[in-house]
């Protein structure tokens, strides 16, 4: 159980690391729809190494990223992209500009705000969505053309990436950003359940009826199941397979009106996800994600929740026993996991 204990059974003095090989993979990305991928979703689950899907809210585009060791018999493929990176990311650089003239008048736009602006055509494809977002980041219709350019640029961005896998299995997230990402289980590669693409399909359908201006990507990926008991992912079956799926929002501002604005947007986003959706699919928050309710029935059903998919009792005797002066305990773990009497 202290495989996955949250910090609250133990400090960790010595830890002997097992080390494979240094691997070189090759990364595919394209450009796909929820139709395709119904499609081929047990092929792409079993045939690679690595994949994920980055959805794009209010559109109908999935990217589709692969990654699997270099053949040594083929070696790398070869691939040439129909597009340069200047040509993907033009589309976004021209909504930034016809953009700076909607919210900051023609005279501004043409020129760098200060000494310090870096010039646009600097800017990575991250940076240039954060200061698109910050120009009106609750305004649906704004961040729906975002999300349009930013599919765009998929779309001129599909090829392949050769490196190793320290490299390849790195994603640039953007700036800062609300995260809520959860784990639900997905049948197994051989047989999967279909529930994680019904789970996004209604993601993106309570998007777009609740009219969240929803960033993108919502990223979704898999992992096998775990034999921790106090993970998410936990599971006896050998075979398990389950989903995580990450839903966000930018805080590209620095403004504190605008940052409190956008959390306060991101916890209602969040709350009709989980009111509609986790109990469904039996969704559980990654440990890291969850943020303890200040109000107290709200508290009382997370903790009445977790017990249903935790052995919670078992956990924190374990507390009692090896932390008995609570030295490593937390506001999360006792909030989260009160020590009764009983225990």
């Amino acid at each position: 159980i202290a495989r996955c204990g949250l910090g609250g059974l133990g400090v960790v003095a010595e830890v002997t690391l097992q080390c494979v090989e240094r691997q070189e993979l090759v990364e595919h990305t394209f450009v796909s729809n929820m139709k395709e991928i119904k499609k081929n979703h047990k092929k792409l689950l079993s045939e690679n190494k690595h994949v994920k899907y980055l959805y794009i809210p209010y559109t109908d585009t999935v990217v589709v990223v692969t990654c699997n060791p270099v053949s040594k018999w083929k070696g790398p493929p070869k691939f040439k992209s129909k597009y340069s990176h200047d040509e993907a990311i033009q589309p976004v650089r021209d909504l930034y500009q016809e953009s700076l003239k909607k919210y900051r008048g023609e005279e501004i736009a043409a020129k760098p705000l200060d000494n310090n602006e870096p010039d646009i055509n600097d800017l990575s494809f991250t940076e240039l969505r954060d200061k698109l977002l910050a120009l009106d980041p609750l305004n649906k219709d704004h961040v729906v053309k975002v999300n349009q350019a930013e599919a765009e640029f998929w779309m001129k961005s599909e090829g392949y990436r050769l490196g190793w896998s320290d490299e390849i299995l790195g994603f640039d997230c953007g700036g800062q950003q609300w995260v809520s990402e959860t784990c639900f289980p997905a049948g197994t590669l051989s047989k999967p359940s279909m529930k994680d693409l019904q789970f996004m399909e209604e993601v993106m359908q309570l998007i777009e009826k609740e009219m969240i201006p929803a960033p993108a990507p919502i990223e979704q990926r898999w992992t096998a199941r775990s034999k921790s008991p106090m993970s998410p992912a936990s599971s006896a079956a050998e075979e398990d397979i389950f989903s995580w799926v990450g839903i966000i929002m930018y805080l590209p501002t620095m403004d504190p009106r605008q940052r409190k604005e956008i959390t306060e947007k991101f916890f209602h986003y969040r709350r009709l996800t989980q009111t509609q959706l986790w109990d469904q699919f039996s969704a559980y928050e990654h440990w890291a994600k969850i943020e303890v309710p200040k109000d107290k029935d709200e508290l009382a059903a997370l903790q009445a929740r977790l017990r249903k998919r935790f052995p919670v009792d078992t956990y924190n005797k374990a507390r009692s026993k090896l932390d008995p002066n609570q030295i490593l305990s937390n506001n999360m773990l006792e909030k989260l996991f009160p020590l009764s009497d009983k225990i």
